[in-house]
């Protein structure tokens, strides 16, 4: 049955964050599907939660960085080819503010790590999807927009 048939589409809320120091970016590497993965530190929009209190909650819980949200990069939409989900993430501009290296990583994460465009361009192979290269790019591109764009309701 399809959400024209009485079924609700529900894609799955996500948020990334694009951190960058010294023309490096902040990336993370995980396990997923018993392939090891890059992504942008990313996960998924809880319930009472704004948008942009979950990008930095997310970026603390995978790599151990404070940040700070800079701008609003973009909205996209993606429908994972395996499994069939319907992504829809909200990426944001960061900079770094602190970090705290003792900090455990979330389940699945097995690193946070430095990469400089290039290198992750390179390693297109790995990306998780292919929104990682895609919000890069946007950034790399100049593509920013007020944080206000970003409703706070909560």
């Amino acid at each position: 049955m399809s959400y024209r048939e009485g079924r609700f589409w529900q894609p799955d809320v996500t948020v990334a964050t694009v951190v960058v120091d010294g023309g490096r970016l902040l990336c993370v590497e995980e396990h997923v599907q018993g392939r090891l993965v890059l992504n942008q530190p990313a996960g998924h929009l809880e319930p009472d939660e704004t948008l942009l209190d979950a990008a930095l909650r997310e970026t603390r819980e995978e790599t151990g960085w404070d940040v700070r949200l800079t701008a609003f990069v973009g909205a996209y939409q993606w429908k994972a080819p395996e499994t069939g989900r319907h992504y829809l993430r909200f990426a944001f501009a960061a900079e770094p503010v602190a970090h705290d290296p003792a900090r455990p990583l979330d389940e699945g994460i097995v690193r946070a790590l430095w990469m400089t465009p290039s290198e992750l361009r390179a390693a297109s192979d790995r990306h998780r999807s292919p929104l990682v290269w895609q919000v890069v790019a946007d950034h790399l591109a100049g593509r920013r927009h007020p944080l206000s764009l970003v409703s706070q309701l909560g």
